[in-house]
């Protein structure tokens, strides 16, 4: 009998998130409403792990926000990967916001995870290996099936699958 499984871990794309990011200045700078202000959208560094939005108030920081979460629809990903939990600042009658993007899952979120799989599919064995969980059976059926649980799930941050064998 063989086995099949796969990996689940909260990350996102880079290139798409590159994507996202371009469109959205691309709509604020066309933006009228936008025009004469000091509405902008920045890498939080170098390593384009999140996102600084600056705006003249925080309805600015809303709105910018609210196109890239539109942009993130518009390209199939999960609008959990922002983290919009750090507060605004505003200095100079400019408001600014770091979003940094949501990545990794921790022990708690794991051990949800493997609790949820466990209690619903008892055949389906779930393993955590650092910050992704492994789910391993011999049908390829209950996989699809925990994947679809997962998906129907509100969970407070992304979920994606990965290494499918």
């Amino acid at each position: 009998m063989a086995n099949f499984s796969f990996d689940i871990v909260s990350d996102y794309d880079k290139a798409e998130m590159n994507n996202i990011f371009d469109q959205a200045l691309r709509e604020i700078d066309s933006r009228y409403d936008f025009k004469g202000t000091p509405a902008l959208l920045e890498w939080l560094n170098p390593d384009k792990t999140g996102i600084k939005v600056t705006g003249s108030g925080d309805w600015q920081i809303d709105a910018v926000l609210d196109i890239v979460r539109k942009k993130l629809a518009a390209r199939n990903q999960s609008q959990k990967v922002l983290d919009t939990s750090k507060e605004s600042v505003t200095t100079n009658l400019k408001t600014t916001q770091e979003v940094p993007f949501k990545k990794g899952l921790d022990q708690e979120k794991a051990k949800k995870i493997t609790a949820l799989i466990r209690d619903t599919y008892p055949k389906v064995k779930t393993q955590i290996q650092g910050d992704e969980v492994r789910v391993t059976s011999g049908s390829k059926d209950d996989l699809q099936a925990v994947m679809q649980l997962l998906r129907q799930q509100d969970f407070d941050f992304p979920l994606s699958f990965t290494n499918f064998r």
